[in-house]
């Protein structure tokens, strides 16, 4: 019986390009297992359960995200507890958390393992997916940091408080604007994953549907999608060290902008392809500040 709805419900999915695993993720957050183990063994619903299926079933249909449904997005090793009001973490985005861990390594090496903190700063945080993994794998091995998470959207400040809570990670939470953070900060490392869809791009239409439920301040940056993509830098540029590193993921059009833009004050600028070979995210040095004689 269990099969046989599963298998209607991928039938379903296929016909409107929806993934058809989003069936068996359902079933298995219905069930409380994990989804492999639909393989593996035999299952079926009792008449609640059931009743779940056909209304997560309907909603899911309708576009709304799978994460939202199952309250949780999977990030690199961690499962991040999500929904309405916080953008949905991205596979694309673990790509950046790599480059910050190597980052850091260099840093710990240069002063020798003196376990002498390296200090982080994840602007526009929302649910901590990226601020949480650098905290929880630096410990991992054995590399002291000091990460705040800077967040002024009330319902995504909630979620970011809820994932620091529930892997207890040492993560300082920010209440700010990103364009007036951390006013007397000086850190190593800057992270982000701005708004940057261009507002001329329409959900539904250039977009996926489901990207409707998500917070539109989350998604667009402005006409061109630059507008908070430059606030970022500017505040990295801001409170960074000097030689301080800004890692920051854009949208696939916007590289030569922002390359006209971070050329301004940060050198060796490097970009980095998303998983499908498209440029999606930047690394950059901070100049040197000349010192004032006056």
């Amino acid at each position: 019986m269990l099969k046989e709805k599963l298998r209607a419900a991928r039938e379903l999915f296929k016909d409107i390009n929806i993934p058809t695993s989003d069936a068996e993720h359902i079933v298995a957050y219905i069930l409380g297992v994990e989804r492999m183990q639909l393989h593996a063994r035999e299952f079926e619903f009792s008449s609640d359960q059931e009743r779940e299926f056909e209304e997560l079933l309907e909603e899911r249909l309708k576009g709304i995200p799978l994460q939202y449904l199952t309250g949780a997005a999977p990030f690199r090793y961690l499962d991040f507890q999500v929904g309405p009001g916080v953008l949905i973490p991205r596979p694309e985005t673990e790509l950046l958390v790599d480059a910050a861990l190597v980052e850091i390594e260099r840093i710990q090496a240069a002063l020798n393992w003196s376990q002498q903190p390296t200090s982080i700063v994840d602007l526009g945080s929302g649910s901590g997916a990226i601020a949480i993994s650098i905290a929880f794998e630096a410990e991992l091995r054995g590399m002291p940091v000091q990460v705040v998470a800077v967040e002024s959207e009330s319902e995504a400040l909630s979620w970011l408080k809820q994932n620091i809570a529930k892997y207890e990670v040492d993560v300082r939470v920010v209440e700010s604007r990103v364009e007036t953070a951390l006013p007397d900060v000086k850190c190593d490392l800057v992270i982000a994953n701005p708004p940057y869809i261009p507002s001329e791009l329409k959900i539904g239409i250039d977009l996926p549907k489901e990207l409707s439920y998500e917070p539109i301040t989350s998604l667009y940056g402005g006409r061109d999608g630059l507008d908070a993509p430059f606030a970022f830098i500017d505040a990295a540029s801001r409170i960074l060290k000097n030689r301080g590193l800004l890692l920051m993921e854009h949208h696939e059009t916007q590289l030569a902008a922002l390359a006209e833009k971070i050329n301004l004050d940060f050198n060796d600028l490097v970009s980095f392809n998303d998983l499908n070979q498209r440029p999606r995210w930047i690394s950059a040095r901070r100049l040197a500040r000349s010192v004032s004689n006056g």
